[in-house]
Formats: C-alpha cells, sequence, structure tokens
C-alpha cells in the first residue's frame, strides 16, 4: 500500500506550471488547482482529479506505467474550458491503491475505469491512453465499445517495439532498487531523458515519489514483482486480435523520437482499426505529453473537433 506523498506546495505547483507552460509554449488561460478526490472502487481506493465542469464532453485521461494522473496536468489545463478533463491514478499508482493480489492485468484496469466512469455518471467517453494507459484503454475500448466515444492512443498500442519497452522496464528495475534524495532522483530521470527539463523535474517528481522514515525517496507505483515482458507480449498479441472491435473513432499518437512506436508501428494500427488515423510530432520521445504538451493538445483538440463521438 502507498504511503503519504511528500507535502506537496499549491503555490509552487501554480509557478512550476506557469514555469512549463512558458517553457512548452502551451497556451493556458488560467491556471487552477484540479479538485482531488478518491472512490472505492472493485475493492481498491483509487485516486482522480478532476478538471472542469459538469455538461462539458468528459476526457478520459490514463498514464503510462510509473507515472500519476499529474502527467496530464499542463493537457488538462489547457483543454479543461471545452472539456472535462478528468486524469485517474490506475490502481498500483499514484495515490491509488495497491492489488494485493498484484491484479494488474489490462482487464483489471479496464474494470476500474468503467467502475469509475459509472461512479461519476458518464454514459461515454473520450479516452486518451500513453503506454500503459493506452492499451488498458485499447482494452476497455474493445470491449465495451459502447462507453468509448473516442480514443486518442499516444505511444502505443498492438504493435511496439520490445526493445525500447526493456530500455524503460530496466531503467525502472535499476531505480527501484535504490531510494534516493530529490536531486538523485532529478539526476536519474535526465540521463534516462535529456528532454526534461531539471527545474520542472524538482516539482514533478514529487507526485511520483513517498518518503520513507529515513527521509529518502522511492516510487509510489508497486515494484514487489518485476515486470514481466512475456507477459507483456503476449497481451500485446490478444490486443491485436480485438482490434477491429475498436470502433470508435481513434487517433495513433506517435512521438517523433520514440523507440517503442515507430512509423510503421503506428500506420499497421491505424490502418487495422475500422475508424483509425495516425500522426507524429517531432521533438517527443516515448512519453509525448511531457516532451511536446502543446503538439499534443493540439493534436487531441484538431481530432475532437472532427471526430468526438459525442461524448457525455
Amino acid at each position: 500500500m502507498t504511503r503519504p506523498s511528500p507535502s506537496i506546495d499549491f503555490a509552487a505547483e501554480r509557478a512550476h506550471h506557469h514555469l512549463a507552460a512558458t517553457l512548452a509554449r502551451i497556451d493556458i488561460d488560467e491556471f487552477v488547482a484540479p479538485r482531488s478526490h478518491e472512490a472505492v472502487l472493485n475493492g481498491l481506493r483509487l485516486h482522480y482529479l478532476d478538471w472542469g465542469a459538469d455538461g462539458k464532453p468528459p476526457i478520459l485521461l490514463l498514464h503510462g506505467g510509473g507515472q500519476t494522473a499529474r502527467t496530464w496536468d499542463l493537457v488538462a489545463l489547457a483543454l479543461r474550458r471545452e472539456y472535462r478533463c478528468i486524469a485517474l491514478d490506475q490502481r498500483g499508482h499514484g495515490d491509488s491503491e495497491w492489488s494485493y493480489g498484484f491484479a494488474y492485468d489490462p482487464k483489471d484496469h479496464a474494470r476500474d475505469i468503467l467502475a469509475l466512469l459509472d461512479d461519476l455518471g458518464i454514459e461515454r467517453a473520450t479516452v486518451v491512453g500513453m503506454s500503459m494507459g493506452c492499451i488498458n484503454g485499447l482494452h476497455l475500448a474493445a470491449h465495451h465499445p459502447e462507453r468509448v466515444a473516442a480514443f486518442v492512443a499516444v505511444d502505443a498500442g498492438p504493435w511496439v517495439q520490445m526493445g525500447g519497452g526493456q530500455r524503460i522496464i530496466d531503467f525502472v528495475a535499476k531505480s527501484s532498487r535504490h531510494a534516493g534524495r530529490l536531486e538523485e532522483w532529478v539526476e536519474r530521470a535526465v540521463r534516462f531523458n535529456p528532454r526534461r527539463d531539471p527545474r520542472l523535474l524538482r516539482r514533478s517528481l514529487l507526485h511520483n515519489l513517498r518518503r520513507l522514515p529515513d527521509g529518502t525517496l522511492t516510487w509510489k507505483t508497486d515494484r514487489r514483482r518485476p515486470i514481466d515482458l512475456k507477459a507483456m507480449e503476449e497481451r500485446l498479441r490478444a490486443l491485436r486480435l480485438a482490434v477491429p472491435s475498436i470502433t470508435c473513432p481513434t487517433l495513433v499518437v506517435r512521438g517523433g523520437d520514440s523507440d517503442v512506436l515507430t512509423d510503421e508501428d503506428a500506420e499497421r494500427f491505424a490502418g487495422a482499426l475500422p475508424d483509425g488515423r495516425w500522426v507524429t510530432i517531432p521533438g517527443a520521445g516515448h512519453t509525448v505529453q511531457g516532451d511536446q504538451p502543446a503538439a499534443l493538445v493540439r493534436e487531441v483538440r484538431n481530432f475532437l473537433t472532427k471526430h468526438g463521438g459525442g461524448a457525455r
């Protein structure tokens, strides 16, 4: 089970968002804090953030493995006037509870998403999922197409480069073995992704870390078991068979510098979908929402304007 986060200074958080938006050249008209909620769903206490108001078309934002709902802050702040943006800390991540039985299959995550939509009274939502969140959202879209109005797949899909995935797994596994002070975590993160600004990481990493009794920091994410790459490959093979069932309008977004999703992977994925298209965002690696948030917002907005799918 996760432990309390390092304390968050909301004035500093607002300043952080302002700096991040300035560096990203993303237009945000008002910097506001999301509403933070918890709900017990499928026997687990899950945490989520809610921007916007009832009556706006809902967008559910799903983070990648090892990330939290806060990875979507700039995207949600940019879209909140047009959409109700909801970002979930998926089970075993962020401020949501861990699964004591290690139930982290995409079908388990999809059940949580369904339960959250039901709890919020949302009949259909646009789903934006990155990496792990993409796979979980695709499972939902394939098996419960009536609940997904449109889908944005961010740098993941049924066809990916396992070498790129292994690089991420190795980084997470290595860093999971070591606790450390914040500056140590910042240095590790910059080595892994040099696109990131250390000034931003000193604030954003606090959402991913929990404080141990000796004052050092470690991941919030449940890392009691290593990631099983073979099991991941089997899930992707099963997902390929389910792609024709994903009938909603779908946008596949590839980070131009990603070693996880190639142009060929993205084109193959989009072509296998009943209603798919794909784009590449230059200057972004695997974590597109962090590397090029302004470009991602532009692509999501354009896609939903043309193919919104009637979320409500």
